[in-house]
């Protein structure tokens, strides 16, 4: 019984009666039965009954748990949507325009300074004036 009743506590501090009603009203109906068969005396059913109400608290507990990540999942997204519709129209208030021509990933590179031609037809020419390689 003293298992049960701590089960059943977990699932009602989960938020069990938010996001898993019917599981804590199987969990408390089971838990009060079971009481009533303990005031019989009839200990193997109060036994039974307690045991179905632990599992029912521990799927509650479960469910609560599962329904207060989802809605934590659900605001945090809402949030980015936000700062996204935020984002962007901050960029679109820009002082700064960014050239047509230019896309915002690509990167600029400077104009070469050395505006001298490649030599035609493939030819090189030496790095030193020592004529014979010496």
């Amino acid at each position: 019984m003293n298992q049960a009743l701590a089960q059943l506590q977990a699932a009602r501090d989960a938020g069990a009666a938010d996001y898993a009603p019917v599981d804590l009203d199987y969990a408390q109906g089971k838990f009060r039965q079971a009481q009533t068969a303990m005031a019989s005396r009839k200990y193997d059913e109060a036994a039974v009954l307690a045991d179905e109400s632990r599992a029912d608290s521990e799927l509650a507990r479960a469910k609560a748990r599962l329904g207060a990540a989802r809605a934590q999942n659900q605001t945090k997204s809402q949030e980015n949507s936000r700062m996204r519709v935020e984002m962007i129209d901050n960029h679109a208030n820009d002082t700064v325009p960014i050239p047509t021509n230019v896309q915002e990933t690509e990167s600029v590179l400077p104009e070469p300074t050395n505006t001298t031609p490649p030599p035609v037809g493939g030819q090189t020419q030496p790095l030193n004036d020592h004529q014979g390689g010496q």
